[in-house]
């Protein structure tokens, strides 16, 4: 049998975002634009890690009219409920997608992300709930699960999920004081 040769990596390329973003949703991802005022936007993204500067750009361009560290926090949060929805739900698997969306309110901002549902075959039957839980306290370093969730339990002012394993909704306010997060106590 002929030894294999291996594959050399992909080169980077670029893309023109046109591709990605559908015409009309551009200033989703540009902080600078006139259009920064908003209740609600939301966003569907492919699940692939590769769009992720894409949800920065999103998270970033939705909190712009805050100060840094309220945009630094809302990206940190959000980014892992998208990354979570890649990794742990069918929202990962070729050609599947999750949707971001933003509530502005005069307290905060809520983001609620939706996935394609839970990995494992068994789907719960309608009237069935199964909820989200962080890592406890004592156990957040060394948990196998549930230690992102426990960064958002610590930093947002709420949070929590719909309890349907199918199609979960996993969402989180930030509240623009900080009001009810550990993050100014850090």
């Amino acid at each position: 049998m002929p030894a294999l040769t291996p594959v050399p990596p992909l080169p980077e390329t670029t893309i023109p975002l046109d591709l990605v973003i559908p015409s009309g949703y551009e200033h989703y991802f540009d902080r600078g634009s006139d259009r920064r005022y908003y209740t609600r936007r939301a966003f569907e993204f492919r699940g692939e890690p590769v769009f992720l500067p894409l949800v920065h750009a999103f998270l970033d361009t939705c909190a712009a009219t805050r100060d840094e560290e309220y945009r630094y926090l809302f990206d940190l949060l959000g980014t892992e409920l998208a990354t979570n929805a890649i990794k742990h739900s069918c929202s990962g698997l070729p050609g599947r997608t999750y949707t971001l969306k933003v509530d502005r309110s005069a307290e905060g901002l809520t983001l609620t992300c939706r996935d394609g549902g839970a990995l494992d075959a068994r789907r719960d039957g309608p009237g069935e709930r199964s909820h989200l839980a962080a890592a406890r306290f004592g156990e957040r370093l060394t948990a196998e699960a549930g230690r992102g969730l426990a960064l958002v339990d610590s930093i947002a002012t709420a949070w929590g999920d719909n309890g349907h394993p199918s199609f979960r909704q996993v969402w989180f306010h930030l509240a623009y004081d900080l009001n009810g997060s550990s993050w100014p106590a850090a």
